[in-house]
């Protein structure tokens, strides 16, 4: 996640759409007084800061008090004001209404097929690839989005705009030329693109069991952009 007051700018990571690349090619474009979550495991070329900070949890814990444990651990238990995968609910929460209303809000997604796909090689390479796809898509644990950018019923998008991971380079490059960040059409860095070496479009590698499991884990983010098999 990045805040630049350089650029007035808000960017929101979600997971498996180049967010840690985004992050890194903006880092260079930030000021010292910009906020920048750190990356795990870091990146040469990015420098987190200003993200530390208490917070008041009560009107968090209000609104979830089922999740009493996720509304106190970025406050007291870590200290951290902001961090990396931040909806923007809790952006909106932690800064001042000035700032969220003026400064231009976006984030990436991709298509649920393609970003389990490339989830499931992430964890496959971490587990020394003895995970297979079926065991993978059997745990449930899935790169879930949307409530990331949309507000509490997951129905309305409360960013400014929502990125396709398919177009992503002259999305970008609109972006960032609304911004005055200077833009050479590339990022300079593929982080965590070593972990997928089977290049097969996925429509290739899931059955029809497995895509309605992607189809249902997913229904959400279809819903709101419309993605197809």
């Amino acid at each position: 996640m990045i805040l630049s007051h350089n650029h007035k700018f808000i960017f929101i990571k979600t997971a498996k759409t180049a967010g840690t690349s985004i992050e890194v090619f903006l880092s260079k474009n930030c000021g010292s007084a910009d906020i920048l979550t750190p990356i795990e495991p870091p990146v040469e070329g990015h420098q987190p800061r200003n993200y530390l900070g208490f917070i008041n949890p009560i009107p968090e814990i209000l609104e979830r008090p089922g999740k009493i444990f996720s509304a106190l651990r970025h406050s007291i238990i870590s200290r951290e004001k902001f961090y990396r995968h931040m909806p923007a609910l809790e952006v909106r929460k932690r800064v001042p209404a000035e700032v969220w209303n003026t400064y231009f809000k976006f984030c990436v997604e991709r298509n649920p097929w393609d970003k389990v796909l490339s989830h499931y090689y992430m964890h496959a390479a971490r587990e020394s690839g003895s995970l297979s796809l079926k065991e993978y898509l059997a745990r449930g644990r899935f790169p879930i989005n949307y409530f990331r950018y949309t507000d509490r019923s997951g129905r309305k998008i409360i960013v400014d705009r929502v990125l396709r991971y398919e177009n992503l380079t002259a999305e970008l490059s609109k972006v960032f030329s609304q911004l005055n960040i200077p833009f050479g059409g590339t990022l300079g860095v593929m982080a965590k693109s070593e972990y997928r070496t089977d290049r097969r479009p996925y429509q290739q590698v899931f059955d029809d069991e497995q895509r309605r499991i992607v189809e249902k884990a997913f229904a959400k983010e279809i819903e709101l952009h419309g993605y197809r098999f």
